[in-house]
């Protein structure tokens, strides 16, 4: 109990770092995986070719590479100076959007092939079609597998503190190399992530019930 106390403001740091992780990332996959999936249903080859190349090569694609790929290839050669929470974020953001992505098609499989029809009939674009009539339809059926999604998002946020981001995982670390009770700490580090886990399932259960009410 003492190692919590009287280490309170490096677990505060992690956690609030792990939680502003996760926020961010899933922010970017969510507007990474609606555009992907977007390009996957579209009517224009190169668009369908370039969203399942995406799908295909980031779910396939170990994490870790990924961050390997973001630390040492992006500020190298693209943006340097870069931060390591928005290194982090990108790499956590896009692979996720791979599934985020194929969440949200499945989603959209479900909706009526009828309803896009009818739309286009009245002259509706493509892009209206989805906006208007197929994604707030498909919403429902997108939101449990989302917050799997999510959830496995915040799990694998951990390896971020393996490059130099102050998160939970980086916090447990530091603080069992200086040789206190490995237990405790991991103890305090699972309720943390639990913490962040039950707000997630927990706001999608609200999202759900409120689109059940709308219905």
């Amino acid at each position: 109990m003492n190692v919590l106390f009287d280490h309170l403001p490096e677990f505060r740091d992690g956690f609030l770092g792990t939680l502003r992780l996760t926020g961010l990332s899933a922010a970017l996959a969510l507007v990474l995986g609606i555009l992907i999936v977007a390009f996957r249903v579209s009517p224009v080859p190169p668009l369908r070719a370039f969203g399942t190349a995406w799908v295909t090569l980031l779910r396939n694609t170990p994490l870790t590479l990924l961050f390997l790929i973001a630390f040492f290839v992006v500020p190298q050669v693209f943006f340097p100076g870069t931060s390591p929470e928005t290194l982090a974020t990108l790499a956590l953001g896009c692979y996720t959007s791979a599934f985020v992505c194929e969440a949200v098609r499945s989603g959209i499989n479900t909706v009526p092939l009828g309803q896009a029809e009818a739309a286009r009939s009245l002259g509706m674009t493509f892009s209206q079609t989805l906006r208007l009539i197929v994604l707030p339809q498909a919403t429902r059926t997108v939101l449990p597998p989302l917050s799997s999604i999510f959830i496995a998002l915040t799990k694998n946020s951990a390896i971020a503190g393996a490059f130099s981001n102050t998160e939970l995982f980086n916090v447990s670390k530091d603080l069992s190399d200086r040789g206190l009770a490995i237990g405790w700490i991991f103890l305090w580090v699972a309720l943390c992530y639990l913490v962040i886990t039950f707000a997630i399932s927990g706001l999608f259960r609200l999202l759900e019930h409120r689109l059940e009410v709308a219905r």
